[in-house]
């Protein structure tokens, strides 16, 4: 495995188990309005990224970025993307259906994995393109036990895919494409915010608001770390390592909230196999490029 492999899958790593686990969060901060919350955390994780852009000295690099039409524009485009997938997850929890948002995390890696194999050329080995079907019958039959079409799921699925391929495809360090994302979104959250707390006529209390500045560092981290992997992985790696997402979002929903399990444990067991196949098959190979010749 090569350095730069390894340090991608490492970023991978975090910030899918990092996403998982952001069920705790949402349980801690306790009931909100979804735009409100999705205003909030664009707008302290434009806060938390100034300060480590200022800490690092890497306002230069930034300012370059926003000069650069080539690079800005399809950053304008995944900051929109990321923002919809934000809003389309956090709405999916808020109404309780956290199932849901995590059958469109299952979908997402096939999709990712198409676009590897449409946009970037990439090839599946034997052992992969096994993994593949069997975790595409699983995520058909999840589908099919939703009863109704998951639209929701479906667009968390679609928005983020899409972002993914958008990072992957511009030049730009993790950090810095993160930090443009959000100070583009930035206005938009303030005005929306300025327009809430005037319908309402009241603001957060002082405990609401320390809890949701901590959604800076939570939504930004992650964000941070799949930056960088995303400029280290294959595309189709990076998109089926996005099942650990989701089924640590699975567990807790059962654990926490007491979802039921929809379409049965065969079909989430069938999801695992496919990703310890793939995650198998992909650590011989990358050991066999590493031994010597």
């Amino acid at each position: 495995m090569t350095s730069s492999t390894r340090e991608g899958f490492l970023y991978g790593l975090v910030a899918y188990v990092w996403w998982g686990l952001v069920p705790f969060y949402f349980l801690w901060l306790g009931p909100f309005v979804a735009g409100d919350f999705v205003a909030h955390r664009i707008v302290w994780s434009a806060v938390f990224l100034g300060i480590l852009i200022l800490l690092l000295r890497r306002g230069h690099e930034t300012l370059r970025v926003f000069r650069d039409p080539k690079l800005f524009v399809p950053l304008c485009v995944s900051a929109v993307l990321v923002a919809y997938n934000w809003l389309m997850y956090v709405f999916c929890v808020a109404i309780g259906e956290i199932v849901q948002a995590s059958l469109g995390y299952f979908i997402l890696p096939l999709l990712s994995v198409f676009l590897g194999l449409i946009v970037f050329h990439e090839r599946l080995r034997p052992f992969q393109q096994a993994a593949i079907l069997v975790a595409a019958v699983s995520v058909i039959s999840l589908t099919w036990a939703a009863g109704v079409f998951p639209a929701q799921a479906f667009a968390i699925a679609l928005s983020f895919s899409i972002y993914a391929m958008i990072r992957k495809k511009v030049p730009v360090d993790g950090l810095i494409g993160v930090t443009i994302e959000t100070l583009v979104l930035t206005p938009v959250a303030l005005a929306y915010l300025l327009w809430s707390y005037w319908e309402r006529g009241e603001t957060e209390d002082a405990l609401t608001l320390i809890k949701l500045a901590v959604s800076g560092v939570v939504t930004a981290v992650p964000l941070l770390c799949f930056g960088q992997a995303a400029r280290r992985l294959p595309f189709a790696m990076l998109g089926f390592m996005q099942y650990i997402s989701p089924s640590l979002q699975f567990l807790i929903a059962l654990w926490l909230f007491q979802e039921k399990v929809m379409g049965g444990w065969l079909n989430y067991g069938l999801v695992w196999v496919a990703l310890a196949i793939f995650s198998i098959d992909s650590y011989f190979q990358f050991r066999r490029q590493s031994e010597p010749i």
